[in-house]
């Protein structure tokens, strides 16, 4: 669930806390790049872009679940996910220091297609691989892995830790921890064993 549900429930979280930071970014990018400072009009509509590109990155990552997952297999379609997630992780730590607000919705789409990806696969890899006596309890990982990843980007965005000015660009980064504890641990995980009997035709495999 770290790389999968998890990732999904942290980015929805941790875009609250640096909402008036970005703001301010975006007008102080605007006034260096143009010379004049932008309406409040323009900064509410580039935070909308900011906050609902989300959206589009997880329909992108949802529709192509389907496909990567029988393509590849689940186990490396979940390790696939972890691409957009340090993409996305890159391009928004980077975003200040390179000038660029159109880096954190560049950012954004790359975390929804981490997200919509990681919440499909995640249940239907954990699903298939769980025990018949285990597959229901196994099953609500998903829920708890999405509850857990709300309240890690709520701790993390507070002033306390990670929600101040100066820090805002590592806390829209943090997606890239689980990302990379998933790359290191899930290649030690078996695959789907119904992926190897239905679509590999390996029923060795699979038992």
């Amino acid at each position: 669930g770290i790389g999968g549900a998890f990732q999904y429930g942290l980015q929805i979280s941790i875009i609250n806390a640096p909402a008036e930071y970005i703001k301010s970014f975006i007008r102080e990018t605007w006034l260096k790049r143009y010379g004049s400072s932008p309406t409040e009009e323009l900064i509410t509509l580039m935070w909308s872009f900011v906050v609902s590109i989300y959206s589009i990155g997880g329909l992108l990552g949802s529709l192509s679940a389907g496909y990567l997952s029988v393509r590849f297999g689940r186990k490396k379609a979940m390790l696939f996910t972890n691409i957009p997630a340090l993409l996305s992780a890159t391009l928004m730590g980077l975003s200040r220091l390179c000038g660029s607000f159109e880096m954190i919705i560049a950012g954004r789409i790359f975390s929804g297609v981490c997200g919509g990806l990681g919440l499909n696969i995640h249940l239907m890899y954990a699903g298939e691989c769980a025990p018949r006596k285990l597959r229901g309890l196994i099953g609500i990982t998903a829920s708890t892995a999405i509850a857990i990843g709300k309240f890690v980007g709520f701790a993390l965005g507070l002033r306390e830790v990670l929600g101040v000015d100066a820090l805002w660009p590592i806390l829209m980064s943090a997606n890239a921890l689980p990302a990379l504890i998933q790359l290191l641990t899930l290649p030690f995980f078996p695959d789907s064993p119904r992926y190897l009997l239905i679509d590999k035709k390996d029923k060795e495999g699979c038992i």
